[in-house]
């Protein structure tokens, strides 16, 4: 005997009932919550939502008409917008907005003993992903925004990347318990970007969210057993960490396409120090001989994607990062660098035993103090080389 599903029906946990209306993401609570939240017009702790919108404000690229009409409504004339469209009471509704597609929603749940989180994702990260502490290119006064630093928060039509999360836990959480499940949630999302090596748009850094992230936790305000902290030493720590993780994996995957077998590409793991690959292409093509510029062309794709190159390009890349960090002194700097270089270059011509060869090839391409600026062109340099030797006949 079949269960009959509610039209637009999504998801259901022991706290809402979700339902997908195109371009809405609609979760109704199904007794009274404390509600903790961005939105701009419930936002902060609230006793009296009933209702959580995720909404698709505009597409994510070339949209520039739907993103300035949404802008130009201002936050309580967005609120009132959206809610118009679903039919909801602005008074009672928190609202997220994004350019993510509502199709793309990744969503996990955690059960223990009387424990039940649900999270609910959708996350793009092509426009505005960022690390805290990145250079910001705004500030708000009176009600008003102005620009404080030149540059763009993302690239021209490429509207802002967003990771928009709602999760409901089944038990009620004490305030403290509420304001650190903030914390457990962020450090989730935040795992999730870097087990993708997701780099920010603004530095060379690697991202820890968006500049337009937003979130919803609810629980219910009475009935079962209260937690007072949300750690991760408890287990409701663990299943909020859990979930959130898993859901903005799925997000993630189905938004932008960052499969974690594709992260392997070799622009990926080496973008946000620059190497772009049109740039690339040229750069081998120049250092290349006439002959194997062809074979190149054929197979540059499969190349950027061979694992042994990625393994050395993120080492290298590491590398950088416990420079920048101070975890290695200046004066070993060139010779961990050429060392890696090698590695780069052997991974390419798949020759472990070129090793001492490579290494004085390219030592010339490594300055006395290399600065981050020059890795791009050693990564060309040593792929090349390496591509170079792989096909050299006995």
């Amino acid at each position: 005997m079949s269960t009959a599903v509610p039209e637009n029906f999504f998801a259901k946990s022991s706290l809402a009932t979700w339902s997908r209306r195109g371009r809405h993401l609609v979760g109704a609570f199904s007794g009274p919550v404390t509600c903790l939240s961005t939105c701009a017009r419930n936002g902060g702790q609230r006793d009296h939502i009933t209702h959580v919108v995720n909404h698709q404000s505009c597409e994510g690229a070339m949209h520039d008409e739907q993103a300035n009409f949404i802008l130009s409504q201002g936050q309580e004339g967005y609120q009132a917008h959206v809610c118009r469209e679903v039919g909801l009471a602005p008074e009672t509704t928190a609202v997220m907005g994004t350019a993510a597609s509502m199709q793309y929603v990744g969503q996990s749940r955690h059960v223990f003993d009387d424990l039940e989180v649900h999270a609910l994702v959708t996350a793009g990260v092509a426009g505005n992903a960022g690390t805290a502490g990145d250079t910001a290119h705004f500030d708000e006064s009176n009600g008003k925004w102005k620009r404080v630093a030149a540059g763009a928060s993302a690239p021209a039509g490429q509207h802002h990347g967003t990771i928009n999360i709602a999760v409901t836990v089944s038990v009620p959480l004490s305030a403290a318990a509420l304001a650190r499940a903030v914390v457990m949630v962020t450090e989730a999302k935040t795992s999730a970007l870097v087990r993708l090596a997701i780099g920010s748009k603004t530095s060379r850094h690697l991202a820890t969210g968006t500049g337009t992230d937003q979130f919803v936790i609810a629980c219910p305000t009475s009935g079962g057993s209260v937690r007072t902290w949300t750690g991760k030493h408890t287990k409701i720590g663990e299943l909020l960490g859990r979930s959130v993780v898993e859901a903005t994996l799925e997000a993630l995957r189905w938004q932008n396409g960052l499969e974690p077998s594709l992260c392997r590409s070799l622009f990926h793991a080496f973008g946000r120090f620059g190497l772009t690959e049109p740039a690339w292409r040229e750069g081998m093509r120049q250092r290349l001989p006439d002959t194997l510029r062809g074979l190149f062309d054929a197979n540059a794709v499969a190349l950027s994607h061979d694992p042994q190159v990625a393994a050395a390009v993120y080492a290298l890349a590491a590398l950088a990062d416990r420079v920048d960090a101070g975890v290695l002194n200046r004066s070993a700097v060139r010779e961990a660098v050429l060392n890696q270089a090698a590695l780069v270059a052997v991974a390419g011509s798949a020759g472990a035993a070129d090793f001492e060869t490579a290494r004085r090839a390219l030592a010339n391409e490594v300055s006395a103090e290399p600065s981050e600026k020059e890795l791009p062109q050693l990564v060309t340099a040593a792929l090349a080389w390496g591509w170079s030797r792989k096909w050299v006949k006995a």
